[in-house]
């Protein structure tokens, strides 16, 4: 079966967001029992089996990230490069911090001494809150335009910098992902081990939950009331080569919810997000962490749904050139490169999902106090 190129351009649109989604809810639970780590475990016996709960799954889990970069790299090669541009110094501080999760878990348990165990213990945490935190701010940013834009030859430029990501809307962004995330990883914790520690998890649960509806809430209104979307008026036809400049886009009131206006259906997804992480707190509450990070997962993949659906068919607009802004239609590789690509997934997708539920399988009960004094000296961590 050959697709035309406009709905390869929409089916990659939706294999990126299946990438994300599965990463934010297989790695997000990770990052946020990593984030958590000094909230939830108050000796080293606690720390080493909250660290087991995660430890034998996390590199797995992280795969769906790398799997995103180069899906990204490979449809979208043109937002890749802007992105990794605009946001390098942004990306190579969620690399270190990612980078410490690894050598956490393998150099913790090294020595003995409370000290260092206390030092890579704090690693964890950091290498779990900072890459959620930044992963928001990120997506912050593309509500307000990223500074780049392109000559007369489509060499990009970027003329932003660092600091100027970290603004208030972007910010609050990210403690949307952050609290989002550290809710999926308070389930996770409550859902594998057993008190005092799921009990220290029910109620970081609570709060994070409480923090992610305000703050998702008033994202959604400061968009609505405050920053101008972005709308495209003219553009060739999407079943041809299309390259920026080609396109004329401007900036209107409210634009970010134009998708929203035209297909009311779709406000599904932004009350998914919020109803999955009120039934998220209220499983945790009444002591059903299994029922509540499915819920917790439900509003991971409404929060990501809205995002994406608001701001199609932009992928990365441009403040300083909007014409210039890349979308589904204009940053993806050839015809040919992406009905490869969709042939890939639709084979391997399958197999990944498959092992990965075997894996789960196989790992599900709780960890107990017991069963890491019982492997002293053996378990890694």
């Amino acid at each position: 079966m050959i697709f035309d190129y406009m709905t390869l351009k929409l089916i990659w649109w939706l294999f990126v967001g299946v990438l994300l989604i599965g990463f934010a809810v297989t790695d997000g639970f990770d990052l946020g029992v990593a984030a958590l780590l000094p909230f939830t475990a108050r000796n080293d016996e606690e720390r080493r089996v909250v660290i087991n709960t995660v430890g034998p799954v996390w590199d797995g889990n992280q795969v769906w990230f790398i799997t995103a970069g180069g899906a990204l790299f490979a449809a979208w090669p043109l937002v890749y490069a802007a992105a990794f541009s605009g946001f390098y110094f942004a990306l190579l501080l969620v690399l270190l911090a990612l980078i410490v999760r690894p050598v956490g878990f393998d150099f913790r348990s090294k020595l003995a001494d409370p000290r260092w165990r206390a030092f890579w213990d704090g690693g964890l945490a950091v290498g779990g809150a900072v890459p959620s935190l930044v992963f928001g701010v990120a997506f912050g940013n593309l509500f307000l335009g990223v500074p780049f834009h392109y000559d007369d030859t489509l060499r990009p430029y970027y003329t932003g910098s660092f600091w100027a990501l970290l603004n208030p809307f972007a910010l609050l962004v990210g403690v949307v992902s952050l609290s989002m995330l550290l809710l999926h990883g308070a389930l996770y914790t409550q859902l594998r081990t057993e008190a005092p520690i799921a009990e220290r998890a029910r109620r970081a649960a609570l709060v994070a939950g409480a923090v992610f509806i305000a703050a998702f809430a008033a994202a959604g209104l400061w968009l609505a009331v405050g920053i101008e979307g972005y709308r495209m008026v003219n553009m060739p036809d999407a079943n041809g080569v299309v390259t920026p400049l080609m396109q004329t886009v401007v900036k209107s009131p409210s634009g970010w919810f134009a998708n929203y206006g035209a297909h009311p259906s779709l406000w599904l997804a932004p009350l998914a997000g919020l109803a999955g992480a009120a039934s998220a707190m209220l499983f945790s509450a009444a002591r059903r962490p299994g029922a509540g990070i499915t819920a917790s997962g439900l509003a991971i993949a409404g929060t990501i749904l809205a995002a994406g659906i608001a701001l199609f068919p932009f992928v990365m607009p441009s403040s300083t050139q909007p014409n210039a802004s890349l979308t589904v239609w204009n940053a993806t590789s050839s015809h040919w490169t992406l009905q490869v690509m969709f042939w890939a997934v639709v084979l391997f997708l399958p197999v990944v999902l498959a092992y990965t539920t075997w894996v789960y399988r196989k790992l599900r009960g709780k960890v107990t106090l017991e069963s890491v004094r019982g492997e002293a000296g053996k378990s890694a961590y």
